[in-house]
């Protein structure tokens, strides 16, 4: 078993329960790097940042979740990806408009490099005009 791969799975999960930074950076170089070619993201360049994004999403999208569909690492490169659907309902306050009750299914993928066991740059890939279109932000 890959020795990278357990430490991006508790990064993952943390992640995307919304757990911040605070629990994410265990996992992480301090000055991790993130991109994503969106536009909801286009503003975040820190893996902190990003993590800190996850965390506020689950204010608009309370029983937000995801379903992990491939989970993977290559050695030889030093990095997991890992692909999953994000679900949830937006029902709480936070969002760009009032509650819609609108649900979301987002497929997504992130691609973790490591520097030793901790991850130094993470992208996102995300079709977020779709998911906005989803819950009625866009």
């Amino acid at each position: 078993m890959s020795a990278i791969l357990e430490p991006a799975r508790q990064f993952f999960e943390a992640c995307e329960t919304g757990q911040g930074w605070d629990a994410c950076k265990a996992f992480c170089n301090p000055d991790a790097t993130f991109s994503s070619q969106t536009g909801a993201l286009s503003e975040i360049s820190t893996l902190e940042g990003y993590c800190e994004w996850m965390k506020g999403l689950l204010t608009p999208i309370p029983d937000g979740h995801y379903e992990l569909k491939f989970f993977a690492a290559d050695e030889a490169d030093t990095s997991v990806a890992a692909f999953a659907v994000f679900h949830g309902t937006q029902t709480g306050p936070g969002g760009p408009v009032p509650p819609t009750n609108k649900r979301i299914a987002a497929d997504y993928v992130y691609h973790m490099v490591f520097d030793g066991y901790r991850i130094e740059h993470m992208t996102k890939i995300w079709n977020d005009t779709v998911s906005l279109q989803q819950l009625g932000w866009g």
